[in-house]
């Protein structure tokens, strides 16, 4: 089975120095492009994360801070792999919850004006949990019948993905076979940033979803205490938070003009 598109999407996969979406860096990408004429394009990038790599993250991914020390840095490939996934949907393995926050977290510091509004986003792994519940080796396993060597390189994770969400179409046929039907299914709860800490009522309307203010509406927050919004903008949160934050306080700000 191919996927049916009506535009392009890449599939990636990252090797980074840890699991902090805020603080940690990429150190390997890997991008498969998948056109709606069946046509594919496929790099990877070693990335110098300008900042050591544990021991312990060494030990899983296998990339050295030795390996990377001469490699370009992620702001040096930025533009190159923004104009590889422009206009194209993503998808990935945990990509909501951890992937993609950590690309638009890179391209925020890169100064690429990244975010997601025409994009929708198809997560393997949540597929894979609502009807198996197992991990991505496992799903190879599982679904395409082969043993997944190299794992936790990215360029193999990146098509061990690609391949699963093929052999998913197949073996399930209540999924269709539609990147913005898999991106429905695949959302875990709708959030207007990708770490979570804003979220939508189900009026449509953004709320906080943490903290003292949790479940309250974040117009009436930093209107009633203007304060927060300094405090989040100040303190160790996602760029992609504080950049959505930001675009709320000022359609609010231009709403009262009007």
């Amino acid at each position: 089975m191919e996927l049916k598109l009506t535009r392009p999407i890449c599939f990636f996969d990252l090797e980074t120095t840890g699991t902090n979406v805020a603080k940690d860096r990429i150190v390997e990408i890997s991008i498969l492009k998948v056109f709606p004429n069946g046509n594919k394009e496929s790099r990877t990038w070693l990335v110098n994360p300008e900042m050591t790599i544990p021991d312990e993250v060494i030990a899983i991914h296998g990339i050295s801070n030795e390996k990377v020390a001469k490699e370009p840095t992620f702001k040096e490939l930025s533009k190159e792999i923004y104009t590889m996934i422009k206009g194209s949907d993503l998808g990935g393995y945990n990509s909501d919850r951890f992937d993609i926050p950590l690309l638009a977290e890179e391209m925020l510091r890169s100064d690429v004006d990244f975010d997601m509004k025409s994009t929708v986003s198809v997560d393997v792994q949540t597929i894979f949990h609502k009807m198996e519940k197992r991990t991505l080796e496992a799903a190879y396993k599982f679904y395409c019948d082969k043993n997944l060597t190299d794992a936790h390189s990215a360029e193999a994770d990146t098509n061990a993905t690609y391949e699963v969400l093929l052999s998913q179409l197949d073996r399930y046929p209540e999924l269709e076979n539609n990147i913005k039907k898999l991106s429905e299914f695949t959302t875990r709860r709708q959030f207007v940033d990708f770490a979570g800490f804003i979220a939508m009522d189900k009026d449509g309307e953004e709320i906080f979803s943490f903290g003292k203010h949790k479940g309250k509406k974040v117009h009436d927050v930093l209107e009633k205490e203007p304060g927060y919004f300094g405090w989040i903008l100040n303190a160790d949160f996602p760029l992609y938070t504080k950049k959505v934050l930001t675009q709320i306080k000022l359609s609010k700000m231009n709403n009262k003009l009007g």
